[in-house]
C-alpha cells in the first residue's frame, strides 16, 4: 500500500496534471488504455499503480487514485474534450473495471472489424481474438448489469450497463460496416469517426424512397449485366455481378457531392463494372454501348480502343443542381489511371482557384487484388498531401471480389490482412462493408464523402462482394476455384436480397419484378437508365480544346521577342529583392544572368531556359514544371527557386524570380516532387490532358529514370490521341549524353522513343544551344498544337561555352529543326557529310579542327521525330560533291536514333551517295561503366566519324 500511496502522492505533487497540460494527459491516458506499452516508462508505471489503490483513501469518497487524471479529464470536457469512465457503486475493485471498460471500447475501436459481417458468401470463420471477449478484462457474467458512466467516451447514452455497451460495441464495429481508423493520428479526425459510428450503431436510416432508389439502382445494375449476357453472349465486358452495390454507392456520391457544392465529379477506373459506370452514372445511351458491341460505332480514330477502356462524360441532374461527370480513358494497366485523374482533378482546382477541392472530387475505383499490388498506387497515396499534388482528398471505392484473377487464396493474393492496408501509409480510413448489405453500402459512401469534405483526406470504402462470372466472360472460373463458385451458385443476388427485404417491410411484393420490368424495357428501347440529364448546362472554368482540335502540324511559329521586350523581362528576372541574401554562387549566377539579358555575354543554356519561361508568363502562359529536383536543377543550373541563407523558418525565405515578372503574368510554379517517376509523370499527363493553356513540364532527375514510367509513356503519352483522341501538350525534359556516367545515368533511351513514334503523335528533339531551348519552348504554346514534346536536355552543354547564344538568336528566328554546319567549308570540296543529333556534334567539331577536315560538313538534326526532311534534304543539296553520308552518335548501334533516322537519311540522299554509321558497337547495357573504355569508346567513334568506313549499309 505505501508504494501505490507514494505513487499517488507524486500525482498530487505534479502540477504538470492540471490546467492548460489537460490535454497532453488525456492523450497519455487514452494511449495508455489502449496499448500500455505506446506511453513512456514513468507514464506507464504511474497508471499502473493506480489501478490498484482502493476508490477511497478514508477522507473522501471520491476517486482518489484516478482524481488527478479525472480532474484534468473535466477541464478538458468543458471545451468539448474526453471524460473519464465512471463507475456507480462502492465496489472495491471498480478502479480495474472503470480502465477494463475503457480498454475493451479501444479494442472494439481497433480491431472490431475482424469480428464485422463482411463477407456475402460467408466462406471464412470468424477469427479467435481475445481482446473482443469481456472475459478478457476479468469481467464475469455478474458485471454484465453493472453500469458504467461512458459519457463522451462512448457516443450514444451517458450511462450504460456491461451488457448494452458490448451490444452496442458489436452493433457498431462488427456488423455489415467494419471500420479501420484508429490509426490515424489526428485526435480530432478519430473521434469525428467514433461520432459519426457509434451515435448511429453503424446503421442508416433510410426512408421509403431513399430504399426504393437503391432497390432502383440495384436493379440497374444487374439488369444491363443481364441484358448484355443474354444478347451478346460471350464477349467481354468484364461484368458487374455480385457487386452491384457498387452502382448504388456511385449513385450515392453523386447526389452527396452536389449538395456539398460539388461541381465537378471525375472517375478513374479499370475494366470491372465499367460498361455499368457508363450507362447507368455517367448516362451513356445503352444504344450507343450497343453498337460498339455491334461493331457498327463510327470509327473516326487511327487505332481506336475496346469499348470498356473508353472514357466519357456528361451533366448529371440532382435535386440540388447540376453536376458534370467524367470517367477517364483507361489502358487495360491496372491502377495507372489513378495518378492521371489526379493531375486532372488538380488542374481544374486550379483553374476554379480551388485550393482545397471543394468544388472538384476525384474517386478512383480499385480492384482488390491490384488495389495491394500495384505500386503506383503507393505512389499516389504519397502524393496526397503534398503542396504540388494534393487534391483536397480522394474517395477510394474498392469492388473487392475477393479473388485476383484466378487468385482466391489470400495467401497468394497480398501479404496484408486487408486489400486496402496500403492507404495506413497515409492515414486514410477505411470502411469494409459487405455488398451484400446496400443500405450499408450507401451510408459507408456517405461517410467517406463527408470525411473527406471535412478534413481534405483520402478515406477509402473497401466492397466486399463476390465476382459471379470469370475474371471475363470466356472464362472459366470453376476449373481454378470450385469451392468458390459453388457458394456463388447458390447465391440468389444481391438485388433480389435486398428486394425480398424491402417487401417483408410493406414496401410492395412486387417492386422488385417492376423495377426490373421497366429496365429490361428501357433496355429495348435503348433509352437513358439515368435521371435526365441536364443538356442545357455548361460546365464553368471547362477547358478548351476547340482550337486545337483538327490542327495540320506545322514547324512554324512566331517564337522570337522584340529585343525592348527582352531586356526589359530579364531586367525583372535577375533583380532580386534586398530582403533576400542568396547563396554567393546563386548571385554569381543572376549577376551572369542579368549581364546576358543585357546583350554583354552570351546566353547560356539556364538564362534561355528561364527566359522562355518568363516570356511565356509575361503573355499570360501559366508554367508548371515538376520533377524530382527542379527548383535547383539536377545538374544546378536552373535556380528558379532562391533560398535566403539568412531564413530560420523552414517555410519562410524562398524568392522565385519567375512569380514575379509582370503584374498581370500567368502563374508559374515549381514543385521538387516526391522520389517517385511513374505516378508523377501520370499526374503531369493528367494536368496537361484537362488544360491546353498551361505549359506542363515534367523533368527526370537523369534521362533514363523515365524507365520507371514506361507505362504512363506507352499507354497514355505516345498512343492516347490515337486510341482516344486525347489531345496533350505534355512536356518531358530527359537529360541525355555520354560522359562516362556509366550505364545508368548516360541514356534517356532514344531509341525507346523513336520506336514509339508514329501517326505524328509526338515531337521529339534533342537542341544543343540555349537560343534552341527558348525556342522550342516557347512553341510549345505559342503554336495551336498540342502534342506531346521530349526534350532529350543536356548535362555537360549546360555550361558549354560554344553551347551558348547571342542574344540576336532570341530576338529574330525561331526554332531549327536542322542546324547546318557553321564552319567555313567550300561546298563543292565537301567529300563527306556528317548527320548527328546532341551532344557528339560539338565532339565532332573539335575533331575536325584536330584533323584539319575541310571537305567534311556537319549537320545536326535537332528534331528527330516528325523527322524535317525538307530541312535535312535542303542542306545535303548543299554538297552536290559528298559521296558520303555517315551518321555519328555516342549511343551504340542497337540503340540512339540511328536504326529510325536511316531510313528518313536515305529518302533525302542524292544519287551516289552512301550512307555509314560511326559509334559504338552494339551492347546489350546503354554505356560502359568503366571510364578507360569509354574514352577509349568515344575516341573510336569519332575518328570512325572521319576515316573510311567499310560496308555502307544504303546507298542510292
Amino acid at each position: 500500500m505505501s508504494e501505490t500511496k507514494s505513487v499517488y502522492d507524486t500525482y498530487k505533487g505534479n502540477t504538470y496534471l492540471f490546467g492548460g497540460n489537460a490535454p497532453y494527459v488525456e492523450e497519455m491516458y487514452e494511449k495508455y488504455l489502449e496499448n500500455p506499452g505506446s506511453v513512456p516508462d514513468s507514464w506507464r508505471e504511474y497508471f499502473d499503480a493506480l489501478q490498484h489503490v482502493p476508490a477511497t483513501d478514508g477522507s473522501s469518497a471520491r476517486d482518489v487514485p484516478h482524481q488527478p487524471v479525472i480532474d484534468a479529464f473535466a477541464e478538458r470536457a468543458k471545451h468539448g474534450g474526453t471524460q473519464v469512465v465512471r463507475a456507480f457503486g462502492d465496489d472495491p475493485d471498480l478502479g480495474r473495471k472503470r480502465t477494463a471498460v475503457q480498454q475493451l471500447i479501444a479494442a472494439y475501436r481497433n480491431v472490431g472489424q475482424r469480428w464485422a459481417d463482411l463477407d456475402p458468401l460467408k466462406r471464412t470463420e470468424r477469427p479467435v481474438i481475445p481482446e473482443l471477449e469481456p472475459s478478457f478484462y476479468g469481467f464475469s457474467d455478474a458485471d454484465m448489469e453493472t453500469v458504467f458512466n461512458v459519457g463522451n467516451t462512448f457516443f450514444g447514452k451517458d450511462t450504460m450497463s456491461l451488457r448494452e455497451l458490448l451490444n452496442a460495441l458489436r452493433e457498431t464495429y462488427c456488423g455489415t460496416i467494419g471500420a479501420e481508423y484508429m490509426y490515424i493520428t489526428d485526435q480530432a479526425q478519430k473521434r469525428w469517426w467514433q461520432q459519426k459510428l457509434e451515435s448511429i450503431r453503424s446503421k442508416p436510416s433510410f426512408d421509403a424512397a431513399k430504399k426504393k432508389r437503391i432497390l432502383e439502382r440495384l436493379t440497374a445494375a444487374e439488369g444491363l449485366e443481364r441484358y448484355l449476357h443474354t444478347k451478346y453472349v460471350g464477349q467481354k465486358r468484364f461484368s458487374l455481378e455480385g457487386g452491384e452495390s457498387f452502382i448504388a454507392a456511385m449513385d450515392e456520391l453523386v447526389t452527396d457531392a452536389a449538395k456539398h457544392g460539388v461541381q465537378e465529379l471525375v472517375i478513374g477506373m479499370a475494366h470491372r463494372g465499367r460498361l455499368n459506370v457508363l450507362v447507368n452514372t455517367l448516362g451513356k445511351l445503352p444504344k450507343d454501348l450497343f453498337a460498339e458491341f455491334d461493331h457498327t460505332a463510327p470509327e473516326d480514330l487511327p487505332a481506336g480502343d475496346v469499348k470498356y477502356h473508353q472514357g466519357f462524360s456528361s451533366d448529371v441532374a440532382t435535386p440540388t443542381g447540376p453536376i458534370h461527370l467524367a470517367l477517364a480513358f483507361n489502358p487495360s494497366h491496372l491502377e495507372i489511371v489513378n495518378p492521371v485523374v489526379e493531375g486532372s482533378v488538380r488542374a481544374r482546382m486550379d483553374r476554379r482557384g480551388d485550393p482545397r477541392g471543394k468544388q472538384v472530387l476525384p474517386v478512383l475505383v480499385h480492384g482488390d487484388a491490384a488495389f495491394a499490388g500495384q505500386g503506383v498506387n503507393q505512389e499516389t497515396l504519397a502524393l496526397s498531401q503534398t503542396r504540388g499534388y494534393t487534391t483536397g482528398g480522394t474517395v477510394h471505392i474498392v469492388i473487392n471480389n475477393q479473388i485476383g484473377f484466378t487468385t482466391s487464396d489470400p495467401r497468394d493474393a497480398r501479404s496484408t490482412t486487408y486489400c486496402t492496408d496500403i492507404v495506413k501509409m497515409i492515414g486514410a480510413p477505411v470502411l469494409h462493408v459487405n455488398g451484400d448489405d446496400p443500405e450499408a453500402v450507401c451510408l459507408a459512401a456517405q461517410l467517406a464523402l463527408d470525411y473527406r469534405m471535412e478534413f481534405g483526406h483520402d478515406v477509402v470504402v473497401d466492397i466486399v462482394c463476390y465476382r459471379k462470372l470469370g475474371h471475363n466472360e470466356q472464362d472459366t472460373p470453376m476449373l481454378t476455384q470450385p469451392l468458390m463458385y459453388k457458394k456463388i451458385a447458390q447465391h440468389p443476388g444481391t438485388r433480389k436480397l435486398y428486394a425480398d427485404k424491402l417487401a417483408a417491410q410493406g414496401l410492395g411484393d412486387t417492386l422488385g419484378d417492376d423495377l426490373a420490368k421497366a429496365y429490361r424495357a428501357a433496355m429495348d428501347a435503348g433509352h437513358h437508365t439515368v435521371d435526365p440529364l441536364a443538356t442545357n448546362f455548361k460546365a464553368q472554368f471547362e477547358g478548351n480544346w476547340s482550337k486545337f482540335s483538327g490542327q495540320k502540324w506545322t514547324d512554324a511559329a512566331e517564337t522570337a521577342i522584340p529585343l525592348t521586350e527582352w531586356k526589359r523581362i530579364a531586367e525583372k528576372l535577375t533583380t532580386l529583392p534586398a530582403t533576400v541574401s542568396p547563396h554567393a554562387l546563386v548571385k554569381k549566377v543572376y549577376d551572369d544572368r542579368a549581364a546576358m539579358g543585357r546583350g554583354e555575354i552570351n546566353v547560356d543554356w539556364g538564362m534561355g531556359e528561364h527566359m522562355a519561361f518568363a516570356t511565356l508568363v509575361a503573355n499570360g502562359y501559366p508554367v508548371r514544371i515538376s520533377g524530382e529536383d527542379c527548383g535547383r536543377g539536377t545538374f544546378t543550373h536552373r535556380h528558379a527557386v532562391i533560398h535566403d541563407q539568412n531564413r530560420e523558418k523552414w517555410d519562410e525565405g524562398t524568392y522565385i524570380p519567375l512569380q514575379n515578372v509582370d503584374k498581370k503574368q500567368g502563374s508559374f510554379t515549381v514543385i521538387d516532387s516526391i522520389l517517385s517517376e511513374e505516378a508523377v509523370l501520370a499526374f503531369e499527363y493528367g494536368y496537361a490532358s484537362n488544360d491546353p493553356s498551361t505549359l506542363v513540364i515534367w523533368e527526370a532527375q537523369f534521362g533514363d529514370f523515365a524507365n520507371g514510367a514506361q507505362v504512363v509513356i506507352d499507354q497514355f503519352i505516345a498512343s492516347g490521341e490515337v486510341k482516344w483522341g486525347r489531345l496533350n501538350g505534355l512536356t518531358m525534359m530527359l537529360p541525355h549524353g555520354y560522359e562516362g556516367q556509366g550505364p545508368e545515368h548516360s541514356s534517356a533511351r532514344v531509341e525507346r522513343f523513336m520506336q514509339l513514334a508514329a501517326d505524328a503523335n509526338m515531337q521529339i528533339v534533342q537542341p544543343t544551344t540555349a537560343s534552341q531551348i527558348f525556342h522550342v519552348l516557347r512553341r510549345q504554346m505559342v503554336r495551336p498544337l498540342r502534342k506531346p514534346l521530349v526534350i532529350f536536355t543536356p548535362k555537360s552543354l549546360l555550361r558549354n561555352k560554344d553551347a551558348t547564344s547571342p542574344v540576336s538568336e532570341f530576338t529574330k528566328g525561331g526554332f531549327q529543326t536542322v542546324i547546318g554546319d557553321k564552319g567555313e567549308l567550300k561546298a563543292d570540296k565537301v567529300k563527306r557529310v556528317i548527320a548527328c543529333s546532341g551532344k557528339v556534334y560539338y565532339d565532332l567539331v573539335k575533331k575536325r579542327a584536330e584533323k584539319g577536315s575541310d571537305d567534311v560538313a556537319i549537320i545536326r538534326v535537332e528534331q528527330l521525330y516528325p523527322f524535317p526532311h525538307k530541312a535535312f534534304g535542303a542542306e545535303l543539296k548543299k554538297y552536290p560533291h559528298a559521296t558520303e553520308i555517315v551518321w555519328c552518335q555516342d549511343e551504340p548501334q542497337n540503340q540512339g536514333a540511328w536504326f529510325f533516322v536511316q531510313h528518313y537519311i536515305h529518302e533525302n540522299m542524292l544519287p551516289g551517295q552512301k550512307l555509314g554509321y560511326a559509334g559504338r558497337p552494339a551492347s546489350a547495357s546503354p554505356a560502359v561503366g568503366y571510364a578507360h573504355l569509354h574514352q577509349e569508346q568515344q575516341k573510336a567513334l569519332l575518328e570512325a566519324a572521319f576515316s573510311r568506313i567499310k560496308g555502307f549499309v544504303l546507298s542510292k
